[in-house]
């Protein structure tokens, strides 16, 4: 359970910090971490700042948590209390949850693995590794090459095709429209 919580962790602090989600963005594209905001403002002129550019008012990560929310029920799932459900209600809740998130995750991201190979294989860390792709536990000691036991492949997204927002300022934060049954 240890890597699913670590998981679930990291998916929701970079659904709900930007900057995060962009340091993350940056690691999975393979591209160098960004500078230090103090560092980049000193280097740039007051003529080159620019605003930053803002489509129509709503985040990536709230269109990601709406059509989790829209087509798998994410929302709805993680909200509802479990203690009153059995294992097994519970269990096959999860199984249709399960598959339409993983068919947004899919669709948006083409989610594939970071490393290839199973758990328990060996493989190999190179000299110069990029510690995004890269965590290193046990017994690390003096310096890469590594060799060592594969524990998680870990993730990658191979796209970021998330839909554009076309909704009004008003409906920016909304996740999932109320629904109302008219006699």
């Amino acid at each position: 359970m240890g890597r699913i919580g670590l998981a679930i962790r990291v998916f929701f602090r970079v659904l709900f910090d930007a900057t995060l989600a962009e340091q993350a963005r940056r690691l999975l594209a393979d591209e160098r971490p960004a500078e230090p905001a103090a560092a980049k403002q000193a280097a740039e002129s007051p003529a080159k700042k620019q605003p930053a550019a803002r489509t129509a008012g709503r985040s990536d990560a709230l269109s990601l948590l709406a059509a989790l929310q829209r087509e798998g029920r994410f929302v709805d799932f993680i909200k509802e209390p479990l203690a009153a459900y059995s294992d097994a209600q519970v269990g096959a809740a999860v199984r249709d949850v399960h598959r339409d998130c993983s068919a947004v995750l899919e669709r948006f991201f083409a989610v594939r693995p970071l490393v290839d190979g199973t758990e328990g294989a060996e493989v190999d860390v190179p000299t110069g590794f990029d510690a995004a792709q890269f965590r290193l536990v046990g017994n690390v000691q003096g310096q890469p090459p590594y060799r060592g036991k594969l524990c998680h492949h870990g993730w990658q997204a191979t796209r970021k095709d998330l839909p554009d927002w076309t909704g009004g300022p008003s409906s920016a934060m909304v996740l999932s429209p109320a629904e109302v049954e008219l006699k």
